[in-house]
């Protein structure tokens, strides 16, 4: 046998760790500007992924096609720093797992966004019974809805993305097969302009929505009860104490829900003496809209003076869901590690009026239904700029 010497063996080291050096190192994956790292919102197997919008104005939109949901919003505040103005979580296992982390984060919202009453809807003559997963009403498509589906990314570019899901007859007991598309752009001008499309084989009710979850503080720690809330509506809808609507179209003036002039969220919050704070614990109302189609007009509109960030809602819906974060509390970590505690984000969801399917025989009330060879549309922009 051959005896190695020092020498030898000194050159054989040297030579292993000159190998060692030469290996290609695996790249990193390049972050996002809101922090996100792209390789955790992949899930092979579900066939998941993070898609990044951006515009020349140095905006940022990322999105993930499970549930269409807006993940992070990158804006710039009023010193030209750019701040992540939506909640949500930074990777999408903590998503999916609707059992420990249930959530509506950013999601595009079907079929039917809001609440339904006790379940129960009559189409084409035939009783439905829904799910039952909101005080005995059906949330949000029920407790499998959209946002707990993974959608179809048809196309997809630098500012734009277009996801499509079809939801088979019968999902959460809803008839018809329906075949939906969202299409995100972010545009020069700041705005995120979401399109809805969706089409049925069977008559069927439809109401879809963005629930993303906005805080121009760019701080979630920080209370959303700072921002200044403006509603281009002069009525509302009232609720019960299961935060279904009544039927009521009732007028904001001289009440907690008169946001014709704008002022701070937080200044009639608790004011559970108004029994309609008292029913939602807090804002958790459908506003009936003055633009009444018109999407060229502000419908309602958000403003941090911490930031000097503006967010301006316009919209073809007739009505629009205010929801300041009332049952966040404490129980979900999101982004950065950081604990969304109650108001610590708001929401402006343009819609048809909560329970419509059962209620627009009403005087004021829209229709959400949708029948074979029609397609339905509906469109939100939240503009961003600063003052």
């Amino acid at each position: 046998m051959k005896a190695f010497t020092k020498g030898m063996l000194a050159a054989g080291a040297a030579l292993v760790m000159l190998s060692a050096c030469t290996e290609p190192k695996k790249a990193e994956a390049e972050l996002t500007l809101s922090g996100l790292n792209p390789e955790l919102f992949v899930d092979s197997v579900a066939g998941t992924q993070l898609y990044t919008l951006k515009n020349a104005a140095g905006m940022e939109v990322c999105v993930t096609n499970f549930g269409g949901r807006v993940v992070s919003i990158m804006v710039p505040d009023r010193d030209g720093n750019l701040k992540d103005v939506v909640l949500g979580f930074d990777n999408v296992a903590t998503f999916m797992d609707r059992e420990n982390h249930p959530s509506d984060f950013g999601a595009a919202i079907g079929r039917y966004a809001n609440r339904i009453n006790q379940g129960r809807i009559t189409v084409d003559g035939q009783e439905i019974q829904l799910p039952q997963n909101n005080f005995g009403h059906c949330l949000h498509g029920g407790p499998t809805g959209w946002q707990y589906q993974v959608y179809q990314v048809t196309q997809a570019s630098d500012n734009a993305i277009s996801l499509k899901i079809v939801s088979p007859d019968g999902d959460n007991n809803f008839p018809g097969e329906v075949t939906a598309v969202v299409t995100y752009t972010l545009t020069e001008d700041n705005t995120l302009d979401i399109r809805y499309e969706a089409t049925t084989t069977a008559p069927t009710v439809i109401n879809m929505t963005n629930h993303s979850y906005f805080n121009l503080n760019g701080d979630p720690t920080q209370p959303i009860t700072n921002h200044e809330l403006y509603v281009n509506a002069d009525t509302y809808t009232p609720v019960d104490s299961t935060f279904m609507t009544t039927g009521e179209i009732a007028p904001v003036e001289g009440t907690p829900m008169d946001f014709r002039t704008a002022h701070a969220v937080g200044q009639d919050i608790k004011n559970f003496e108004f029994e309609q704070i008292k029913n939602g614990n807090g804002f958790d109302h459908n506003w009936c809209l003055n633009t009444k189609g018109d999407d060229t007009q502000v419908a309602a509109s958000i403003y941090s003076p911490a930031t000097g960030i503006l967010m301006e809602v316009f919209t073809d819906e007739p009505g629009i869901q205010v929801y300041s974060g009332n049952f966040l509390d404490g129980s979900a970590v999101g982004k950065k590690g950081i604990t969304y505690n109650q108001h610590a984000a708001i929401c402006l969801e343009t819609q048809k009026y909560p329970d419509t399917p059962n209620k627009s025989n009403l005087e004021g009330w829209p229709s959400a239904s949708l029948n074979p060879g029609e397609t339905y549309t509906s469109h939100c922009a939240y503009k961003f700029s600063v003052k």
